[in-house]
C-alpha cells in the first residue's frame, strides 16, 4: 500500500538483530510477491524465517523452531486467521515472546469485516499504533484503495495478487480522493 509497514518491520528487526538477539520475521504465503522475501518499495530486503498459510498453526510452529528468539514479527497480518491471532497471542502469554503485527485495518472496500486477521488483532491487541502516511493530493491516507489498469475497483476479492496480466495497485489515499476516485468510474 505504500505506507512503509515492511520497512517499519525491517527496521525493528535491525535493531532487535543490532543489540545481539534474534528474532523471527514471518509472512503468510498468500503473499506471492517477492516468494519467501520481504521488499520495500525503497529497497531493503530481508529472507523470511517462513511463509504460513491458513492451516498453519503458528503457536506450534513458533513454539518448536523458535522459543529462543526475543521477538516475532508478522508481516501482512491482515491476512491471518482468527485462530492464527489467538494463537500468536499465546505465544506471547505461555512463551513470553512478544509478537509485532504489521498489516492492513481495511481491505479496499473500506469494511472492516474484510479481513479476518485485521478484525481479531484490533480486538486483542495489547498496542496499536497507526503507521501514517499521506495521500496523492498530501492529506492523511486512511485507505486502502485498489487500482485495476488504472481505475478505483471497489468490489472483488478480498486478496487479489499481481498476477503479470493485469496492473494490480493498492495505493494508500484519503477519504475524498477515494470518492473522487469512486465517482470516477461509475
Amino acid at each position: 500500500m505504500g505506507c512503509g509497514k515492511t520497512m517499519q518491520l525491517l527496521q525493528v528487526a535491525f535493531n532487535y538483530e543490532e543489540r545481539g538477539h534474534k528474532v523471527c520475521v514471518i509472512k503468510p504465503a498468500t503473499d506471492t510477491k517477492n516468494g519467501t522475501k520481504l521488499l520495500t518499495r525503497i529497497g531493503p530486503e530481508r529472507e523470511t524465517n517462513f511463509c504460513f498459510d491458513r492451516a498453519t498453526n503458528l503457536y506450534d510452529k513458533i513454539s518448536a523452531k523458535y522459543k529462543d528468539v526475543q521477538c516475532v514479527l508478522v508481516d501482512e497480518s491482515q491476512f491471518l486467521t482468527k485462530d492464527q491471532v489467538d494463537q500468536l497471542m499465546q505465544v506471547t502469554i505461555d512463551l513470553n515472546i512478544p509478537v509485532m503485527c504489521y498489516g492492513l485495518r481495511l481491505n479496499f472496500r473500506r469494511e472492516d469485516g474484510g479481513f479476518e486477521g485485521a478484525t481479531r488483532l484490533l480486538q486483542i491487541a495489547h498496542d496499536i499504533e497507526e503507521i501514517k502516511t499521506i495521500c496523492e493530493c498530501g492529506r492523511k491516507a486512511t485507505y486502502n484503495a485498489r487500482f485495476l489498469d488504472g481505475k478505483l475497483v471497489a468490489d472483488g476479492p478480498d486478496v487479489l495478487i499481481d498476477d503479470g496480466k493485469s496492473k494490480i495497485e493498492y495505493r494508500a489515499i484519503c477519504p475524498a480522493c477515494y470518492e473522487r476516485y469512486l465517482k470516477c468510474t461509475s
